[in-house]
């Protein structure tokens, strides 16, 4: 059974740093591109950072760009969000998605990240 599980959530305060893993099992990792996602109160689910399957490429929105990098470790079937400088509108639920290129797609239950002084 496909399973991606987030972890490395938590409270910080604002210019602190979070590390996010998402654990991957019962899909082959290795094929799938892996995207996070988060989501504010209140607001749609939003594009993070992307990363292709082999970790050639990757993609930032704007809003985070220079302050947060993605990254994977497909021999440990986990990917990772570095996330650096943080900001209060940084707080949201971080979400790992899984993107094959035909379609299939997992999803993690997310991890609350919350910035505050």
């Amino acid at each position: 059974q496909a399973q991606l599980v987030e972890s490395g959530g938590g409270s910080v305060q604002p210019g602190g740093s979070l590390r996010l893993s998402c654990a991957a099992s019962g899909f082959s990792f290795s094929s799938y591109a892996i995207n996070w996602y988060r989501q504010a109160p209140g607001k749609e689910r939003e594009s993070v950072a992307s990363i292709t399957s082999t970790g050639g490429s990757t993609n930032y929105a704007d809003s985070v760009k220079g302050r947060f990098t993605i990254s994977r470790d497909n021999a440990k079937n986990t990917a990772f969000l570095q996330m650096n400088s943080l900001k209060p509108e940084d707080t949201a639920v971080y979400y790992c998605n899984a993107l094959w290129i035909f379609g299939r797609s997992y999803w993690g239950q997310g991890t609350q990240v919350t910035v505050s002084s």
